[in-house]
């Protein structure tokens, strides 16, 4: 029995020296299985890949130089920055994708799968992110058909202020307290906008005694508002008799001035206004009513 383990010890030891020597050969058959398979790629393929490189970088340039070449040509025909900085980025990309296809197709890569699951991407993309996709549709067409410019006053939404920036997602305006208000273009875009370009309609009221000749009035504040140099050059001032008041003839100022001085063209009407009426003796009157008692003397029988 114990010359048998005495026996089966060394073929042990023989089998476990061996082994190191296997494991060698097997992984320099598997470095050799894979050189080879690398050295038949590059044996095979390499006319593709280089010309399917040549194919992309010239691409990508020409696609560069199409792009400076619109910018160029919107810039000459005075379109609108953001327009064009839009046009010369999407024949970019458009180029671009189309000399990747040819590439790939170069290297005999079936491109449909990729089309297929960029739809299904872009799909899911437009459901979840359908809103802003609104917003930069919006932009597009605010762009294209250009109901507003920046500088123009517009009224959207009951918000009305001077336009300042027109991006493709939002439009920057600013009121007369000079805050910028962010409007997305999806809420211009389909509702009712009035645009008055530079100027704002500001309307005065003044009231006069039923004593004063209301006639006289109007030419003296026609004089006026004409001299203090507040009349946007589009439109003349329209002053009249808006009112007969019980207790004073309301007479009406309606005038387009500059947007950006709306509240400063106001209080220097108003005070042109007073002074005018002031140095002419123009009464202007407060709210009074008259009563009249009635008595009755009855006669007790």
């Amino acid at each position: 029995m114990f010359e048998k383990v005495e026996e089966t010890v060394p073929e042990v030891e023989k089998a476990i020296s061996l082994a190191p020597a296997d494991l060698l050969r097997q992984e320099i058959d598997q470095v050799s299985y894979v050189y080879n398979i690398i050295i038949d790629f590059f044996a095979n393929y390499t006319f593709q890949l280089i010309g399917a490189f040549i194919i992309f970088f010239i691409g990508y340039m020409l696609a560069g130089k199409i792009s400076n070449v619109v910018l160029k040509l919107c810039t000459r025909h005075k379109l609108d920055i953001t327009l064009s900085q839009f046009l010369a980025n999407t024949s970019k990309m458009l180029i671009v994708i189309m000399i990747a296809i040819v590439s790939l197709s170069k290297l005999g890569i079936s491109v449909t799968p990729f089309i297929a699951a960029i739809g299904a991407i872009s799909l899911g993309a437009g459901l979840a992110l359908q809103g802003l996709l609104a917003n930069y549709a919006a932009g597009f067409n605010i762009i294209i058909i250009r109901p507003f410019v920046v500088g123009d006053t517009i009224t959207v939404q009951g918000v009305t202020g001077i336009v300042k920036e027109v991006l493709l997602a939002y439009t920057i305006i600013s009121d007369q307290d000079d805050v910028c208000i962010t409007i997305p273009n999806k809420h211009i875009v389909g509702e009712v906008l009035h645009n008055s370009k530079n100027d704002s309609l500001l309307e005065l009221t003044v009231g006069i005694a039923y004593k004063e000749d209301p006639l006289k009035v109007i030419n003296l504040l026609e004089t006026v508002i004409n001299d203090i140099g507040i009349v946007g050059e589009s439109r003349e001032a329209q002053i009249g008799i808006c009112e007969f008041a019980d207790s004073s003839i309301n007479i009406s100022i309606r005038l387009w001035t500059p947007t950006i001085n709306l509240y400063a063209a106001k209080f220097k009407a108003y005070k042109a206004i007073y002074l005018t009426l002031k140095e002419n003796n123009i009464e202007i009157p407060f709210p009074q009513r008259d009563v009249h008692l009635i008595t009755e003397n009855k006669t007790l029988s």
